[in-house]
């Protein structure tokens, strides 16, 4: 991938393209493996560090080629101990990634696009329609990011990657996919793939294909039991309907222990009522599945509300008495811009121009 200074950001490239890229260059394949090993370690911004490098060929990749990165990126704490970074693209748009750390975790909530164009009715993203799609740099950067941001700190290190962020990411699937094989790899940022979920709102010849082609683990985003409270909630209904989507879940290719971890939102007299636990689990028999149940983050749209802990700890157990593992997850960062989309929101507002 070109920029306008003409010259390749390497963190576009999986391994493959790497070796290719340095081949046309006229150098022998294994220096696409060093290269590698040495574009992801925290640090490193230009070719005169890679000093396993002969000097001509650095001297070449820094007239050719770039290594991009993310910089000073407007970054919100949270009492409950989550961050949340909003990182600026070069061409002007921002987008976001949230930390959660946990007690045995660090994760990171990954954007797949600048804004969204499945327009679902209680996202803050989805407002905002899509600005474009994210390049694997891009997708890849806000993890190096906020893994650099933690190491300053003392903060621990990442450990699980969510793409759950701004964006549909099945949407943006080749850019996704490569960006998952630099996560993966072992000289890049060496996430396994069982550490990696993807998230989509069903979008499902990109979900089958997704399937084929990785072995990272796959979230549905649900969020309710029937087609005309789906389709009112999430507009992508009317071209894939539960019945295909739950279809294409049956049929899913997973290794032999993956599950799909299914995402319902309760909102408040809408699809929190016991039938609605009932049906779900009806629905959901006979996918290898877990479920997570969460909590309605404020966007200030008063449609959506999150019910009460009573409520969401029925559905919960509902769910659980009918044989589901079944995980709450709690809001986070209440006291900043906690739902997806905002703190981008309002940083581009006050953007000059």
């Amino acid at each position: 991938m070109r920029t306008p200074d003409n010259k390749t950001d390497l963190k576009n490239l999986s391994r493959p393209q790497l070796v290719r890229y340095v081949e046309e260059l006229g150098q022998p394949s294994f220096r696409g493996e060093q290269i590698l090993a040495w574009l992801y370690r925290p640090g490193i911004t230009d070719f005169s560090q890679m000093t396993d490098l002969a000097k001509e060929f650095r001297s070449i990749l820094s007239r050719q080629a770039r290594i991009s990165r993310f910089e000073n990126p407007v970054v919100e704490e949270s009492r409950d101990g989550s961050v949340k970074f909003c990182f600026s693209l070069e061409d002007g748009h921002t987008i976001e990634s949230v930390l959660i750390p946990e007690e045995e975790r660090n994760t990171l909530c990954v954007s797949s696009q600048a804004g969204c164009a499945m327009g679902c009715h209680f996202c803050v993203t989805g407002k905002m329609g899509l600005k474009r799609n994210l390049k694997p740099a891009e997708i890849v950067n806000q993890v190096c990011g906020a893994r650099d941001w933690m190491f300053s700190r003392g903060r621990g290190r990442l450990t699980n990657l969510v793409f759950m962020g701004m964006g549909e990411p099945l949407a943006n699937l080749d850019n996704l996919l490569t960006a998952l094989s630099i996560l993966n790899e072992q000289r890049g940022l060496d996430f396994s793939n069982r550490r990696m979920t993807v998230s989509t709102c069903g979008l499902v010849p990109q979900m089958i294909e997704f399937g084929r082609k990785t072995e990272v683990n796959l979230a549905v985003s649900l969020h309710a039991v029937d087609n005309a409270t789906r389709t009112m909630l999430m507009p992508v209904n009317r071209t894939y309907p539960l019945e295909d989507l739950l279809e294409a879940c049956r049929h899913y290719q997973m290794k032999k222990r993956q599950r799909i971890m299914f995402e319902y939102t309760l909102l408040e007299g809408i699809n929190d009522a016991d039938d609605s636990a009932v049906r779900l689990a009806e629905m959901l028999r006979g996918i290898p599945c877990k479920i997570n149940l969460l909590a309605m983050n404020s966007t200030g749209d008063d449609r959506f509300r999150s019910p009460a802990m009573e409520r969401i700890l029925k559905f919960q157990d509902i769910l659980r008495r009918r044989g589901y593992t079944v995980f709450i997850r709690q809001s986070r960062g209440e006291d900043i811009s906690a739902a997806c989309g905002q703190l981008a929101g309002r940083v581009e507002q006050a953007l000059p121009g």
